[in-house]
């Protein structure tokens, strides 16, 4: 059962291929902001991982982000979700990253639950009408 409240953390080194100028979001060799949302989705969905059915899976909806403070290679962030709202298969969360200088970003981020085989389904369908 998902509740409010639950949260999950994680950690890690930040490389030079996880840069603005390397994943081509900027020109600085600093954390890109791709990579910070990548590991705030990351972060929830390790608090949901434990909580799923067989065959079931979130997906991202939405995730509204402030980059607060630039990270270097070397350094490591710690990146925290905490879910504030659940309703029916929506799932809200507020997720917090810091790293060893402090703050460097917040998020409100929605994930929704659905069944991984439907929604593979509905996606190649799509994709074959497109072609």
């Amino acid at each position: 059962m998902i509740i409010k409240g639950m949260t999950a953390q994680l950690t890690r080194t930040i490389t030079t291929d996880e840069t603005a100028e390397r994943v081509r979001s900027g020109s600085l060799p600093v954390l890109a902001t791709p990579v910070l949302s990548a590991a705030m989705e990351e972060a929830a969905c390790k608090v949901l991982a434990p909580h799923l059915a067989e065959g079931e899976t979130t997906v991202g909806g939405s995730i509204s982000l402030i980059h607060k403070a630039p990270t270097l290679p070397g350094h490591t962030i710690t990146v925290t979700a905490t879910v504030t709202d659940v309703k029916g298969k929506k799932i809200s969360f507020h997720i917090t990253a810091a790293d060893e200088n402090g703050d460097i970003g917040e998020a409100d981020h929605e994930r929704f639950l659905v069944d991984s085989a439907k929604f593979m389904e509905k996606a190649e369908k799509r994709n074959g009408e497109n072609r």
